[in-house]
């Protein structure tokens, strides 16, 4: 047997959402990048569209900047679900830092599980340029 390559992404392995008693929500995101080393973020929002689509982003960007170890710093700017071409795209934008700012933006397509393609989404506009700095060897 061959030896399979080494990613240089992050690979989405798990995502719980759920709707707390009190009305907030919580999510967990957990990103792999090499067989057994996880990377898990959690994050707690309002009830609300834009604050589930925000908790679910913030637990994606927790999950990542521990998985840079500190190489690279990033601000979640922005998350929003638009309508077009008849189907809902969630979309973030964050700065991200190592040396200098830079602001990316990612987009997910997405029906029905709106947090989770905010989750998704965030991985879209961060894992070029996170395997570019952090995970090539």
């Amino acid at each position: 047997m061959t030896a399979s390559p080494e990613r240089n992404r992050l690979k989405f392995v798990d995502f719980d959402f759920s709707i707390l008693p009190s009305g907030r929500c919580r999510s967990r995101v957990v990103l792999e990048w090499k067989e057994g080393t996880s990377y898990e973020g959690a994050a707690e929002g309002l009830g609300s569209q834009t604050g589930e689509l925000r908790c679910a982003a913030e637990a994606t960007v927790q999950a990542l900047e521990q998985a840079v170890n500190g190489k690279v710093k990033m601000e979640l700017l922005g998350v929003k679900a638009v309508r077009a071409f008849d189907a809902v795209v969630v979309i973030v934008s964050l700065s991200c830092h190592n040396g200098s700012a830079q602001r990316v933006v990612g987009s997910y397509l997405s029906e029905d599980e709106l947090p989770r393609g905010a989750a998704l989404a965030v991985l879209n506009a961060t894992n070029r340029l996170l395997g570019n700095i952090v995970f090539t060897r």
